[in-house]
């Protein structure tokens, strides 16, 4: 019997992010079989002419099992469409959390799609952090995001529903290699499997010592006093030069990303080039400005300064003020 076994404390009602196929099925009736108030939150992508079809077939599916149904057509993107999906799919949450009061959502994302999750990232040269892959629970804007699964695997999914004689749906998107995840799940890991790797094992001992690692490198961070406050109308952060420079570039760069989650509150980070460009400026002695995306870099006496802006906005407003 499937059961969500994390230790935190849970919210008693809360939304299922539903598209009819075996993962969320399976947690959506796992989730109403412990007593769950749960509601079934369908995004229709418009990938496939069938897609209207099948989120009317979820809607009767929902109803006969007393589950209440709400439901989003997308427009599909023409370019880079994961990306922008998947920002369209969490725009269409948002809405329907604030229509049905419900900010707690559960995601059907299993151990298999933690093992891709991590291989995906590695390619694409994330660190530490990233490579800790998704996470059982954290917050995004208002949306308390849950994913209770990433402890089983799929085949247990796809055994607890034919064990109550419940069919799921196939989704054609989940065979479109042009599609960077499934390009992964039907093409690298199956290769890597032909030479005896267990693909699947070998991502998650990563995600696991990449977690153990992050939470080392958190608490030398944490050490470093992070100083907020402005400087006329500049949002600014500010930590003691010598005390940052000291610390392992994971810990300098894990530090830079905090103050910048704090100058910007819609999840910004900076990526392989920013910081290429901050280890040029320090190997020419830290002097003058690094210009970063929406914020810029620099150090005075015994501080090193991230704000909001570019540097002729930030010269401009601290030259007012000490005039």
């Amino acid at each position: 019997m499937l059961s969500w076994s994390d230790a935190r404390e849970k919210p008693r009602r809360l939304a299922v992010a539903w598209s009819g196929g075996a993962d969320s099925t399976a947690l959506l009736l796992m989730l109403k079989a412990q007593g769950f108030d749960v509601l079934a939150w369908h995004i229709d992508h418009a990938w496939s002419e069938r897609s209207a079809t099948q989120a009317d077939q979820l809607q009767k599916q929902a109803k006969d099992w007393g589950i209440p149904f709400f439901s989003r057509r997308l427009k599909k993107p023409k370019q880079n469409i994961e990306a922008e999906s998947r920002r369209l799919r969490y725009t269409a949450f948002d809405e329907l959390a604030e229509e049905t009061i419900c900010f707690d959502l559960a995601l059907g994302h299993h151990k298999s799609d933690q093992a891709e999750t991590v291989c995906m990232r590695l390619l694409q040269g994330a660190g530490v952090a990233g490579c800790q892959g998704m996470h059982l629970y954290r917050k995004q804007r208002k949306l308390h995001l849950w994913r209770p699964l990433l402890q089983i695997g799929k085949k247990e999914l796809q055994v607890y529903l034919e064990q109550q004689d419940v069919d799921w749906l196939d989704d054609p998107s989940n065979v479109d290699c042009k599609l960077w995840r499934n390009k992964i799940r039907h093409q690298l890991l199956p290769k890597m499997q032909v030479y005896n790797v267990n693909a699947e094992a070998l991502f998650l001992r990563l995600q696991v010592q990449a977690t153990k690692l992050n939470c080392t490198i958190n608490g030398l961070a944490n050490e470093i006093d992070i100083k907020h406050g402005c400087v006329g109308e500049i949002n600014v952060c500010k930590v003691n030069w010598l005390q940052w420079l000291q610390q392992k570039k994971p810990v300098r760069v894990y530090v830079l990303q905090k103050m910048l989650g704090i100058l910007f509150a819609d999840g910004k980070v900076l990526g392989r080039r920013h910081f290429k460009a901050i280890d040029q400026w320090q190997q020419h002695g830290a002097h003058g400005w690094v210009s970063l995306s929406g914020c810029c870099l620099y150090r005075r006496g015994d501080f090193l300064y991230l704000c909001q802006g570019s540097k002729v906005i930030v010269e401009d407003n601290i030259n007012l003020n000490r005039g």
